[in-house]
């Protein structure tokens, strides 16, 4: 049971709007998040579905996922490693992994390792990741409950802001004087734009699909992976002024500049400790991806495990020239590798050729009419797509 306030004289003194006192409401918003949840994971009766887990997650919330599959009449089997977050997938789980037709997941090689990314491809299991549903009670949020479809919407409607059919720049600025970009050609373009992301398909139904629950992470407004040769060096450059970074407690208070040159980190300045941290981590580096947030009620200012996933909010996926002692010490059991770190940003501008995707933070697609239109079905459109979270 949720408790509430119920002294009138505070409810009737505030200037805005107090929460709900009744239970029945709050009845409702969950079976939103469920129903939601069930769309997710479209797990049929003929699957064979295999939980890749680890030490440090709720035990609730797969038995949650194996209470659906045993509804559906499937016996999931779960695989619980010690080096879950080390990014390689071990060899002696093969077997059973590409015998898999469903697949949940927690372990971060289940998107950096090139093994898992072939058997998806090559068999068309589906995936489901749950970074951001490691506690059963994340079905009570916002962003658990806020439609899927409608996130979809979202996201298609970005997509179509890409110029098509020439050469264009996807250019990045913000107030702190950031000033990067990287050049796009169609073929670069097209093979980003095909993946099943893109298409704003959040339902784990189709052949090869992953996808996220909680349905907060959208797909990444750059990939490097957008040539046909996987080792090929994109044309990306400038200076990017991070406005905080995943393991750090607070945002940076000095102006940090990291330098991209020829698709890689060539310097990091600044004075403060964070820089000096930063230039030993960052230079070197690489840009893997960048990660836009696609769901209006995910929290604006909630950075761990992977980034800011509200709506406009940028989390740059650096891919480290070796691994960060700084993160094995503050962030030991973290989600991700220690050959990874999220910069964050969320008041950028972001350009793709004329288009305005970002503009100082806020994702253009939600004042779209085909979105307003999409949000109408579930409520007040302005309520569900500008009332963000802290």
């Amino acid at each position: 049971m949720i408790e509430y306030p119920v002294d009138q004289h505070k409810i009737m003194g505030t200037a805005i709007t107090p929460p709900n006192p009744f239970e029945t409401t709050r009845v409702a918003e969950y079976f939103q998040a469920i129903d939601n949840f069930n769309k997710v994971f479209a797990i049929r009766p003929s699957d064979k579905v295999v939980f890749l887990s680890d030490p440090l997650i709720d035990p609730r919330v797969f038995h949650a996922i194996r209470g659906l599959c045993r509804a559906r009449g499937v016996q999931p089997d779960e695989y619980m490693r010690h080096d879950w977050n080390s990014g390689v997938f071990p060899d002696e789980l093969k077997q059973a992994y590409e015998k898999a037709t469903f697949v949940v997941t927690t372990w971060f090689a289940s998107i950096g390792d090139d093994y898992c990314l072939k058997v998806r491809r090559d068999t068309g299991q589906r995936s489901v990741k749950i970074t951001y549903f490691r506690n059963l009670d994340m079905l009570k949020t916002p962003q658990a409950r806020f439609p899927v479809d409608l996130v979809g919407e979202i996201i298609r409607a970005t997509r179509d802001m890409y110029p098509e059919n020439e050469n264009f720049e996807l250019k990045i600025t913000d107030p702190r004087g950031s000033d990067w970009r990287a050049r796009f050609t169609p073929d670069m373009r097209n093979r980003m734009l095909d993946q099943t992301r893109w298409r704003g398909h959040m339902t784990a139904d189709e052949p090869g699909a992953y996808v996220h629950w909680l349905p907060t992470h959208g797909p990444n407004v750059y990939d490097r992976q957008t040539k046909a040769d996987k080792h090929a060096v994109n044309d990306v450059e400038g200076v990017f002024y991070p406005q905080w970074a995943v393991g750090f407690p607070e945002p940076f208070k000095e102006k940090i500049a990291v330098i991209f040159e020829k698709d890689k980190i060539t310097r990091v300045e600044g004075r403060s400790k964070e820089a000096e941290i930063l230039r030993d981590m960052l230079v070197g580096g690489v840009l893997q991806e960048l990660g836009c947030g696609f769901n209006p009620k995910a929290p604006r200012t909630g950075i761990y495990p992977a980034g800011s996933n509200n709506t406009g909010a940028l989390h740059w996926g650096i891919e480290l020239a070796k691994p960060s002692e700084y993160v094995k010490k503050v962030i030991p059991h973290w989600e991700e590798p220690p050959v990874h770190m999220d910069l964050i940003s969320l008041d950028s501008t972001v350009t793709a050729g004329n288009n305005v995707l970002i503009r100082d933070g806020f994702l253009t697609a939600l004042r779209t009419e085909r979105v307003i239109k999409a949000a109408r079905q579930y409520g007040e459109p302005i309520e569900l797509l500008e009332a963000w979270p802290d």
